[in-house]
């Protein structure tokens, strides 16, 4: 990681006009709240709007990073259909309406999927979620476990290859294959209608940097929605004054 001095961002920092941006966004952390459990999780009113705004006036090229699967996604910013960059990169729904899967290796993922189903077992208040080529292990209900969990996972997977094992916010995601974030970016901006824009993309987690990385390359705009060491150039407090942010771009002049 590349880290650098973020400034702050505040509503009079709008870098450019949506009708000039493609606008790359996290889900969780950064479009809603973290809560306990994932299920739980909603998207605010205003957000909505302010993502419909953004639609119109980016002539769709808006779409949702995320560790969530792409279904999932449309059911919390349900009427809108935007393209979506899911389980990190492994799946991805372009604008055109076009699916694009990471392959992986059905073996290995049972293998991960039975380590990590016994560790959970062990270890009550976590739970195990399945995804498409993905295993996320969370625990926020046992923030204890956290100076242990990612040392504990690391050892109980070590000697098994072609999978990834990315960090996150009370959660350790095992990947039986390789993509990231970053990836699905910088496929997206070589397509309809993202092609030739200005990337600008906001997270909040060490899954994010992929992301980060991709659009300073890009010579975009990375935003990090709270603390922690990071390559963005741009920062923000908490998720809640992001969205203040978001809702001053959609309305921007």
């Amino acid at each position: 990681m590349n880290i650098i001095s973020t400034r702050p961002l505040t509503i009079r920092d709008i870098p450019c006009p949506p009708e000039r941006l493609a606008v790359f966004l996290d889900f969780d952390g950064t479009l809603a709240d973290i809560v306990e459990h994932p299920d739980d999780v909603h998207l605010p009113a205003t957000t909505a709007k302010a993502l419909a705004k953004l639609e119109t006036r980016t002539s769709g090229a808006i779409a949702i990073v995320t560790g969530r699967p792409i279904a999932q996604i449309d059911a919390l910013v349900d009427p809108l259909v935007l393209p979506v960059a899911g389980v990190h990169g492994m799946a991805r729904r372009g604008f055109d309406g076009r699916l694009h899967s990471t392959q992986h290796d059905a073996t290995l993922f049972a293998e991960i999927q039975t380590r990590l189903t016994r560790l959970h077992l062990e270890l009550p208040g976590t739970m195990i979620e399945i995804k498409p080529g993905s295993i996320a292990f969370h625990y926020r209900r046992r923030p204890e476990l956290a100076p242990t969990i990612a040392e504990t996972v690391h050892d109980l997977l070590g000697e098994l290859e072609g999978l990834d094992i990315l960090h996150g916010k009370m959660v350790v995601e095992v990947k039986a294959g390789h993509a990231h974030k970053g990836d699905a970016i910088r496929a997206f901006m070589t397509e309809a209608p993202f092609a030739g824009r200005v990337p600008l993309f906001a997270g909040d987690d060490v899954t994010d940097e992929f992301g980060f990385a991709a659009v300073r390359d890009l010579d975009g705009i990375a935003i990090k929605i709270g603390p922690g060491e990071t390559a963005a150039e741009w920062r923000v407090d908490d998720p809640d004054r992001f969205r203040k942010w978001l809702e001053c771009l959609a309305d921007s002049a």
